[in-house]
């Protein structure tokens, strides 16, 4: 009743991995491929398409300048926050610690 019933194993059979065949040498008479931009001939070479691109690594620049300018500040208000608390902390354990001496 409580004999418990095991699934039957799996019939995978690892595929077998064969050597790739050696690329064939190219022969000297053979045109190579031009590239007509840096883009690959992807997108026509025009004024717009450059302009497009100069403005779009103007914002990637300025988008990553911003990004770093607020880790700056946020840096720079954490450091402030933490040196005016232990100013404080300071000046409480001074106090404290008069108080001690009076008594």
């Amino acid at each position: 009743m409580f004999k418990p019933e095991y699934p039957s194993p799996d019939t995978y059979i690892p595929a077998t991995i064969r050597s790739a065949p050696a690329p064939a040498e190219r022969s000297a008479s053979a045109p190579t491929p031009k590239l007509s931009s840096a883009l690959g001939g992807l997108v026509q070479n025009s004024p717009g398409t450059a302009l497009a691109l100069a403005a779009g690594g103007i914002a990637g620049v300025l988008a990553l300048a911003s990004v770093a300018v607020s880790l700056l500040l946020a840096v720079a208000v954490t450091v402030v926050a933490l040196s005016v608390s232990a100013v404080v902390l300071l000046f409480l354990v001074r106090a404290l610690r008069q108080e001690f001496k009076s008594r």
